[in-house]
């Protein structure tokens, strides 16, 4: 989850560091720093919080240096202090070393390296790393890197230079992402694209088990023993000017805003009309393998998850075949089955959630077909499955998911789609979904336009709320747990999400005329039944807020504000619904004066357990 950046080349090391650490701050941001070789040893700066208070620090006083390695830090082991803070060195304090991901064996090491006479500032596991290095250091840090990692259980990916070797720097990857950015004689190592992109966007994606030595000549690529490896250079399809706010106050409004268009990214290419199906070659199922699928497994952590429950209530209505929604988190640690005959689909934005890719590898373990939804092009789980399809929505930098998940519910629209008129749907049918998906992006631009009027609803409901319910039926039912999700995640409103009628099992006992109430209440297949749920919170002088259909007068004259999204499928409403309650969160966060971005504890990519 932390964020890694390193370079070697001919340019001032610090800036470009600072700079790329900005840019990942999303990974991580409970403290930050950079270590740069400046001719005569190490000069490391760190400090706690963000990477604001890093750059104060260097105000003045920046470090000189061609190699340098730099970290922004989301806490596992140690408090977010600027002694826990990476880089760390070793006892010699002529090494250092950043790292994401947790070292398991840590402990033992520290009370081996201790009774060796080691002392140790931290309470991290990465100095712990940075230690055992040292003690394997004889003059080659490959060998010495190479040695301690044979010697270590856990996660990492980790960037490590010395003072003694000013022209190399030593990465590796186990269980956490991290990539080489091949430039212009000048080369990078990172936790992902974004620092490189405004120097290069060729990139080499490590796999796990692999070091990379870079030199001022070159970069070579290696395992754990001494086997060279050879690795594709690609390409990387984003620009600069996709990860910048571009005038918007925070990316998550940026982001949000781009769903018309990242919706129309995620289905172009993909929609046959004529046939009334969808081209979804990137799964490597030919047609009669899909054919053979008597189940879907699909597993997901988080708003990914969401996207999955909306997935089943597609896949089971119009395809007629058995599926289950696991947390990914779950599903790894249990018994889980499945086989041959069973597809495995696993959804994640970053394309390297831990937990998702641990049950990916799991599922492939015991013969099941996997397919993975990633946006990120090379990401690991992306490499991994069998099949897939890219999201295409472009970078996503605001932690909270937005149009990730509308691209990952169209994503699971397409495998639906295809699936379905190979068993049961009928060409007409598919051609109607077909029609209600091309309308979606136009669909999505008029809700969006009227954005100011759910601004309104959020001062004037959910401003001074401390708690907040919402409530929707099947399909919606997932809606509500994602619009929850979203408010509690940036502006620390507690808020939970119930199928409506499931109010009555419990949670109705929390209503009273400071609770609001979000109902998800589209004119639909249970719309009557939703009308009488929005009846009983009335009764117990709960404030409703609902998001309806244009011109459903019922629940116009029950609620006390509704907001209106255009007519379209049932089983296509959450695309359109989630927009509202993003929007919804989005404001309340802003009048509480929450950080949208980078709200506190969380991280935009889950790389460990």
């Amino acid at each position: 989850m932390c964020g890694i950046v390193g370079y070697i080349g001919p340019r001032q090391a610090a800036g470009l560091l600072l700079e790329g650490l900005r840019r990942m701050e999303y990974r991580g941001y409970d403290s930050a720093g950079i270590a740069v070789v400046n001719g005569h040893g190490l000069e490391i700066t760190k400090a706690a919080g963000k990477v604001t208070m890093l750059e104060l620090e260097l105000e003045g006083k920046m470090p000189t240096g061609t190699l340098g390695i730099g970290h922004t830090r989301w806490a596992t082991h140690g408090a977010p202090t600027t002694p826990n803070a990476h880089p760390h060195t070793d006892q010699s304090g002529r090494i250092a070393v950043i790292h994401n991901g947790i070292i398991e064996n840590s402990s033992a090491i520290r009370k081996t390296l201790e009774r060796r006479g080691h002392t140790f500032k931290s309470e991290t596991d990465t100095e712990v790393l940075a230690h055992l290095v040292g003690e394997y250091y004889s003059g080659d840090l490959e060998e010495a890197v190479a040695a301690a990692l044979r010697e270590v259980d856990g996660a990492y990916g980790l960037a490590i230079i010395s003072a003694d070797e000013p022209g190399v720097l030593v990465a590796a990857r186990k269980g956490s992402p991290l990539l080489v950015g091949v430039g212009e004689n000048e080369w990078f190592v990172a936790s992902d694209a974004s620092p490189l992109l405004q120097y290069t966007r060729s990139v080499v994606y490590l796999d796990d088990g692999e070091m990379v030595v870079l030199s001022r000549d070159g970069y070579r690529v290696r395992n754990l023993e001494t086997t060279r490896i050879s690795k594709p250079v690609n390409q990387i399809e984003w620009d600069l000017a996709m990860v910048e706010r571009n005038g918007y106050p925070h990316f998550m409004l940026k982001e949000i805003c781009e769903q018309p268009e990242s919706l129309h990214n995620t289905l172009r290419g993909h929609l046959l009309e004529e046939e009334g199906t969808a081209r979804v070659t990137g799964l490597n199922l030919s047609d009669d393998q899909l054919k053979q699928v008597e189940r879907i497994v699909i597993t997901a952590c988080g708003t990914s998850w969401h996207s999955a429950l909306i997935g089943e209530y597609m896949l089971e209505e119009m395809a007629r075949i058995p599926v289950e929604v696991e947390y990914a988190s779950e599903f790894r640690y249990r018994n889980p089955v499945v086989d041959h005959r069973t597809l495995v689909i696993g959804i994640s934005q970053s394309g390297e959630t831990a937990d998702t890719l641990a049950a990916i590898r799991e599922a492939k373990r015991r013969g099941a077909r996997t397919v993975g939804l990633v946006n990120v092009v090379g990401s690991t789980i992306a490499r991994e499955v069998d099949g897939g399809i890219y999201l295409h929505a472009g970078p996503e930098v605001g932690v909270a998911s937005t149009k990730a998940f509308t691209s990952q519910v169209a994503a699971l629209a397409l495998v639906t789609l295809r699936i379905a008129r190979l068993r049961n749907l009928s060409i007409l049918q598919g051609r109607e979904f077909i029609q209600g998906l091309r309308l979606l992006p136009a669909q999505i631009a008029r809700i969006l336009e009227r954005s100011s009027e759910l601004e309104h609803l959020a001062e004037r409901f959910l401003g001074t709320a401390t708690n907040a319910l919402y409530l929707g039926r099947g399909v919606n039912f997932p809606v509500a747990l994602e619009g929850a999700l979203k408010l509690k995640e940036i502006s620390y409103i507690h808020a939970e999400g119930y199928p409506a009628a499931e109010m009555k099992h419990g949670p109705i006992a929390l209503i009273d005329e400071n609770m609001p109430v979000v109902f998800i209440a589209p004119k639909d297949a249970v719309h009557s039944k939703i009308v009488s749920n929005i009846e009983e919170v009335k009764a117990r002088g709960g404030k409703v807020i609902a998001l309806i259909n244009e011109g459903d007068t019922e629940i116009e004259r029950l609620a006390d504000a509704t907001f209106t999204i255009p007519v379209t499928l049932d089983l296509l409403t959450p695309i359109l619904t989630s927009i509202p309650l993003q929007l919804l969160s989005y404001y309340v966060a802003v009048a509480r004066g929450c950080n949208v971005d980078q709200p506190r504890n969380l991280a935009k990519s889950v790389t460990v357990e």
